[in-house]
C-alpha cells in the first residue's frame, strides 16, 4: 500500500457516529475519521513495517492516519528527533498512549523520555512521560528494579497535577510499577501512602484508587504467584 491508497482507505472506513462518540470521551475531533483501533491494526498488519511510509502518515496531520503510523514505524531507526517532534504535535491521548505503546516504549530512549516528559508543562507531553513509565513496567522484562524505583518520587512530585490526562497517567503508572512485583509492590504502596498525606484532592485520589487496586488479594496474590 502506498501513503495516497492508504489515506483514500482511510477515507473510506469514516464513522461520524464514532467521531461524535469519540467526542464525548475526551478525544479531539479535528481531523478524525472515527476508525476502530481493530481496523487500524489490521491495515497495519497488511502494510507491514515502513518508516518513511510512517513519516508520511504522520505528517498528514489526520488522526487516524497517526495512530497507524505509530504501528507501521519501525522502533529501531526512530531518532530522539523524532520522538520530539511527535510528542510536541500530541494533541489527544489515545494519539499519545498509542504512540508510547505501539512504538516509543520499544526504542532505546524510552526511559530516558519518561523521566525527561514528566517534566514538562505541556499536558499530553506530561502524559507522555508517564504512559512511558506505566507501559515499560508491564512490557519491560529485563530492566531492573531500580529503574522503577527512580520512577516512584517523579510520581509523587506530580501527584498534584489537576489536570485529567495527566492525574490518571500518573495514577496508571503508580499501579503498574506496583504490580510488577513483590518488592516493587511494597515500594509503590508505601509511595501511595506518601501522596495520600499531601493537601491536594488529586493526590488523595491518585494515592486511594492505587492502593485500592495494588492491595487488593487479586493483585497480592498473583505477585506472590510470580516469584
Amino acid at each position: 500500500m502506498n501513503y495516497n491508497y492508504i489515506l483514500k482507505k482511510l477515507k473510506s472506513l469514516s464513522n461520524l457516529k464514532a467521531v461524535a462518540g469519540m467526542a464525548r470521551f475526551g478525544i479531539n475531533s479535528e481531523n478524525t475519521y472515527g476508525i476502530s483501533i481493530p481496523n487500524l491494526r489490521k491495515m497495519a498488519k497488511q502494510i507491514g513495517k515502513e518508516h518513511t511510509l510512517a513519516r508520511q502518515l504522520w505528517s498528514s496531520g489526520i488522526h487516524e492516519a497517526r495512530i497507524l503510523a505509530s504501528m507501521v514505524d519501525v522502533s529501531e531507526v526512530v531518532t530522539e528527533k523524532q520522538m520530539e517532534g511527535w510528542v510536541k504535535e500530541f494533541d489527544s491521548w489515545d494519539v499519545c498512549d498509542q504512540v508510547c505503546m505501539n512504538l516509543f516504549e520499544d526504542t532505546p530512549f524510552a526511559s530516558k523520555k519518561a523521566v525527561a516528559w514528566s517534566k514538562r508543562k505541556e499536558e499530553f507531553i506530561k502524559r507522555a512521560g508517564f504512559v512511558m513509565m506505566a507501559r515499560l513496567a508491564v512490557s519491560d522484562k529485563k530492566a531492573d528494579d531500580k529503574q522503577f524505583e527512580k520512577f516512584l518520587p517523579i510520581i509523587k512530585r506530580v501527584a498534584t497535577d489537576n489536570r485529567n490526562f495527566v492525574k490518571k497517567a500518573v495514577n496508571w503508572a503508580l499501579r503498574q510499577i506496583g504490580k510488577r512485583n513483590r518488592r516493587l509492590n511494597k515500594k509503590a504502596i508505601e509511595t501511595a501512602k506518601e501522596i495520600e498525606k499531601i493537601d491536594s484532592k488529586t493526590a488523595r485520589w491518585i494515592a486511594a484508587d492505587a492502593l485500592k487496586e495494588l492491595t487488593n488479594k487479586a493483585v497480592q496474590k498473583k505477585i506472590s504467584a510470580a516469584k
